[in-house]
């Protein structure tokens, strides 16, 4: 289930909680930094369980925000990574698993403190830091909505 929403206008910009974003088919959010960007290249949209979050700031001790992971989809209940190479849709928007997003060393810079070194956050987050996905259709999608994996079509 869809736990929450961020974009930021602009790349580096502080991300702002929606309760609903507008998605075009392999173009992106509406009003986000990476709208139109990364056309055909799966990085229409990221997302990440709001479960490596929370085990990320128990195990550390830390009170990191959900929107610190700059992802724009929070999820609850779903395993993220085996939607890589899947189709699966939030509402009436389908998306296609297009890798995992692995942190980086501007995510780990940004999530490290004076007692968690930014190596510590690259390894906490690897496997555990969400994933990119491509926009197959065009829709809206709010929080609350669930995340439903797409049956593979049996060929005749």
């Amino acid at each position: 289930m869809i736990q929450a929403i961020f974009i930021a206008p602009e790349p580096k910009a502080q991300q702002h909680s929606v309760t609903q974003i507008d998605v075009i088919a392999h173009q992106g959010i509406i009003g986000d930094r990476n709208y139109e960007q990364h056309r055909w290249q799966g990085q229409n949209i990221t997302l990440i369980e709001i479960e490596h979050i929370n085990a990320f700031n128990q195990q550390y001790q830390q009170k990191i925000a959900i929107e610190d992971t700059r992802r724009n989809i929070i999820t609850k209940g779903i395993s993220l990574n085996e939607l890589v190479g899947q189709e699966f849709s939030i509402g009436p928007v389908r998306l296609l698993g297009t890798e995992r997003c692995e942190p980086c060393h501007t995510l780990s810079q940004q999530l490290a403190t004076d007692t968690v070194s930014a190596q510590h956050v690259l390894k906490a987050f690897t496997a555990k830091a969400g994933i990119r996905a491509t926009l197959l259709t065009s829709g809206t999608i709010t929080v609350g909505m669930p995340v439903i994996t797409v049956e593979p079509q049996a060929e005749s």
